[in-house]
């Protein structure tokens, strides 16, 4: 998996996953291009990887903003061999008849209409030039119901349908989509919960445990780089195996 000479855009890169990720390809040789909305997360974190780094800040539930940071992105970074879409909000918690309409498209706008924009925006260069990798981030809600959490349900359940879209629009032309679909991964939002709660969560996990950042980025990256090149319209579980089994 080396990126030596690739350019390769990261959403949600100030922390977490996506911060985890873009360490990742980093340090196997990629000019990383950083997305988030905390510029002085993105500050730090460029200037701890290096001078190929470069950082833009947007909210990517914004469409104008994202696509100026993705059109100086490519402006700065040059043309982009990997895009991971990672940026995504968790929504709030209500049942589907008090949930609200302003909401519910707020959760959509960011996390399905962002992937969106951004990909129609992107692709068309990938498939001139005949290579490229998309990776979008799904959730267990990509393939399984919540209760209380229609939007965020329906978004997840969404962008894995994208990806698969794309996927197949893609590959005549030498560009891959994938969804990555995170289990319980340790990320500060899910430090903050009680530690009953978390031992609860880790106790549904048939590894018995929880599942890091930095385990997500290598699955990550894995599909980002030409070590999966036969790899695409997939969605490839870091969960410990909650999704493909059945506890009873």
């Amino acid at each position: 998996m080396d990126f030596t000479g690739k350019h390769v855009i990261v959403t949600g890169a100030s922390s977490g996953i996506g911060e985890a990720t873009a360490r990742t390809l980093a340090a196997r040789g990629a000019a990383v291009t950083l997305i988030a909305r905390r510029a002085e997360r993105l500050v730090a974190l460029a200037a701890e990887l290096g001078g190929k780094t470069r950082w833009f800040a947007a909210d990517v539930g914004d469409g104008e903003a994202q696509c100026g940071a993705l059109e100086q992105a490519v402006a700065e970074g040059g043309a982009v061999d990997g895009l991971f879409l990672n940026a995504g909000t968790g929504g709030s918690f209500a049942p589907v008849e008090s949930y609200g309409e302003a909401a519910f498209e707020q959760v959509l706008n960011v996390n399905l209409m962002a992937p969106y924009r951004a990909i129609a925006q992107l692709l068309p260069a990938m498939k001139a030039r005949g290579r490229g990798a998309i990776l979008v981030t799904g959730s267990l809600a990509s393939e399984r119901g919540m209760a209380n959490n229609a939007a965020y349900v329906a978004s997840k359940h969404g962008v894995l349908g994208l990806a698969r879209a794309v996927a197949l629009e893609a590959a005549p032309h030498g560009v891959r989509c994938n969804c990555i679909v995170p289990g319980f991964i340790e990320t500060e939002m899910f430090a903050a919960l009680p530690s009953d709660a978390l031992a609860q969560i880790a106790a549904r996990v048939p590894q018995g445990r929880t599942g890091s950042a930095q385990e997500l980025a290598e699955a990550a990256t894995f599909l980002l780089s030409d070590a999966a090149s036969h790899v695409t319209g997939q969605s490839l579980a870091v969960d410990g195996g909650v999704l493909g089994t059945l506890s009873v």
